[in-house]
């Protein structure tokens, strides 16, 4: 120990079941980048690269910003081969997906809070702070939606939706890992950080919450 972090943080020290919640992290993200592939009429290359980037550019920002390199999908291919059968799933089926909102909202909230709790406990173990959490947790969530919007040709919807809280969501649910890892176990604490992401979300989407605007006065001609 020197400077009062912990041993470099690796591979080695992600427990079994840490490692599934990242895969379903992986997966749900996938299916979600992969139906905005379908959505926007993509080919199959397309909305597999879609689906691929989206899932694992959370995790590469993540493994970056702990110092974990080069990024645990390319020393691990399994992350890739589940990232790859999301977004085949989501082509064979995203046209009857597609119509619901609902499903890729699901599956886009799934991997918010999956990986940023995930994100946030790879935080904790690096010694970080209460807000250095936060914001390896958040960006976690965060930075696959961002280059699947950016690749799709789109505004990230984390930049203008103040009526559906999506970063704030994961910095939240990031936090409360810092709080909650001292009393819980990883496992308990990374449900129950995942919970209060989707718990935000879900009240935010019933419009109970948002972020202020400013609004400011139109130019005069």
């Amino acid at each position: 120990m020197s400077d009062g972090f912990p041993i470099p943080f690796d591979s080695t020290t992600i427990s079994a079941g840490l490692h599934y919640v990242d895969l379903v992290g992986i997966f749900a993200f996938s299916m979600a980048g992969a139906l905005t592939g379908v959505r926007k009429r993509f080919d199959l290359f397309g909305v597999s690269v879609l689906g691929c980037v989206s899932a694992v550019g959370g995790g590469t920002i993540r493994d970056t910003l702990t110092g974990r390199t080069p990024p645990l999908f390319l020393r691990d291919e399994t992350y890739l081969y589940v990232a790859l059968a999301g977004a085949l799933l989501a082509f064979a089926f995203g046209m009857r997906l597609a119509r619901f909102e609902r499903t890729m909202s699901f599956f886009d909230t799934l991997g918010l809070s999956l990986f940023a709790a995930s994100g946030a406990m790879m935080g904790v173990h690096m010694g970080f702070g209460p807000l250095g959490v936060a914001f390896v947790g958040m960006l976690s969530g965060v930075g696959g939606g961002i280059i699947r919007d950016l690749l799709a040709a789109q505004v990230p919807e984390i930049m203008y939706r103040h009526d559906q809280l999506y970063a704030t969501a994961a910095a939240l649910g990031a936090l409360s890992v810092y709080y909650l890892n001292p009393y819980l176990s990883e496992l308990q604490t990374t449900f129950i950080s995942a919970s209060i992401v989707v718990v935000i979300r879900w009240v935010s989407r019933r419009g109970w919450v948002k972020l202020p605007v400013r609004r400011l006065p139109e130019p005069q001609e």
